[in-house]
């Protein structure tokens, strides 16, 4: 007898059952509804990529998380493990085919070989969405307010964006002469919520050989009390007023003319461990669940296209990472589980009706109900029990007596509420 093959999927990865595939799929339907109404337009890329495209601009964390391997052509190829980099390489290939600013979305997976966690996989989904071809203060503040307006329309709430600038950041570690170490002092400020202030101090104390400077580091990514407030002292101690300091106030400014600055942080701790990042960054946090970290992440990234071309091309974006968010909403008790996308049962009583079935289910569907008719005539049992298990709403009962006088029984399944001998045209009228 043959041995059979156990059953299994690999470790970081998962299967979705139509209850999780529903609610994700939902959830991107109501994200690209967002995404258009700002004028973003989709595109797609390859799973696979050259692995100098990806990791030409990367540092070790990076390239060993990446899944990379040799193809049969003997490539050396690897998955993405962002959208964003994709892009880049996309906007090169393509730029005289596209117009600027040019303004996508992209919804797809993405793979990391990193240890996977609680709302953290090695396969998941990003949502992003990027403005390349201006460099203003109005592009930054799009994709902030894009993000604020993405998260309330899929039920997201109670949030807080945290935002930073990377260059005055830069300009105040060239003031305290450690500018060539910056890459590993953002990596090491960017864990500052993984491992805390102590072991972050310590770290920055060896890269940086003196305790002074590292304690003036921690001052710095401390902020100050309110935006306004951490402005100034980023200001002071970057050496004064520049034109990152101005572009924060102009997009602070933006921020209360909308009327959405209270979402808004500005937090100096966050550095994005990403070095492809120029200028601002954010990172997203829900309320009532920190600890699952960021949700929605980004920057403005103005020399990423430029490894792939001469031309300079500026660019801002953001990404929302969908299963993390799905992960956080389950534990909050936010998420609506639901079973199918069908408003309507069509019961069989009796398999002599299929027919009649079938034209009243189509005659359903032509008016916009989501509607199957239940193939068999088992037990009721039965056929009740699959509807509760998909969380339909309304059921239709119709005996061989109803099918002569074209009427039929409409049932509410949550308040056993019954509609005898109506016409279809009254139960499309209930149901709608």
């Amino acid at each position: 007898m043959e041995t059979l093959i156990q059953p299994k999927v690999l470790k970081g990865f998962r299967d979705f059952l139509p209850n999780a595939e529903i609610q994700r799929a939902d959830l991107i339907e109501k994200l690209t509804k967002v995404y258009r109404s700002f004028g973003f337009v989709p595109i797609d890329t390859p799973v696979l990529e050259y692995t100098e495209i990806l990791l030409r601009k990367s540092n070790g964390e990076t390239e060993k998380q990446v899944f990379r391997f040799e193809d049969n052509g003997h490539r050396d190829v690897a998955m993405r493990f962002d959208l964003t980099v994709p892009f880049a390489r996309f906007t090169a290939e393509h730029k005289s085919e596209l117009y600027f600013p040019f303004k996508r979305y992209h919804i797809a997976k993405v793979w990391r070989g990193e240890k996977p966690q609680a709302g953290r996989y090695r396969e998941f989904v990003q949502c992003d969405f990027d403005t390349v071809g201006s460099d203003s203060a109005a592009a930054d503040f799009e994709i902030l307010s894009l993000m604020k307006t993405a998260l309330n329309a899929i039920g997201v709430d109670k949030i807080h964006i945290h935002v930073n600038h990377r260059g005055i950041f830069n300009r105040f570690l060239a003031r305290i002469e450690l500018a060539d170490k910056s890459e590993d002092i953002l990596r090491i400020v960017d864990k500052l919520a993984k491992i805390g202030r102590d072991e972050v101090k310590t770290q920055l104390e060896e890269i940086s050989g003196d305790s002074a400077k590292a304690e003036e580091i921690l001052t710095y990514i401390a902020g100050g009390k309110d935006f306004d407030d951490t402005l100034s002292l980023l200001i002071n101690l970057a050496g004064g007023e520049a034109d990152d300091t101005k572009r924060m106030k102009e997009i602070h400014e933006m921020m209360k003319a909308a009327g959405i600055e209270s979402t808004y942080v500005f937090d100096p701790s966050i550095t994005r461990g990403l070095d492809y990042y120029t200028g601002i960054v954010y990172e997203t946090f829900l309320d009532d669940l920190k600890s699952i970290g960021s949700v929605s992440s980004g920057g403005r990234y103005d020399n990423l296209a430029g490894l792939y071309m001469k031309d300079k091309v500026p660019g801002v974006g953001a990404s929302i990472g969908l299963d993390r968010l799905l992960a956080g909403l389950e534990q909050l008790g936010l998420s609506a589980k639901k079973g199918s996308y069908l408003d309507c049962e069509i019961y069989c009583l009796d398999d002599s009706l299929s027919v009649h079935y079938q034209k009243v289910a189509s005659e359903l569907r032509a008016a916009g109900i989501a509607v199957e008719v239940f193939p068999e005539a088992k037990k009721m049992a039965q056929q009740y029990a699959l509807t509760e298990a998909k969380g339909v709403k309304w059921g239709i009962l119709i005996k061989a007596e109803d099918a002569e006088k074209n009427v039929l029984t409409l049932k509410n399944l949550s308040t056993r509420e019954q509609f005898i001998g109506i016409s279809t045209k009254d139960a499309i009228e209930r149901i709608k």
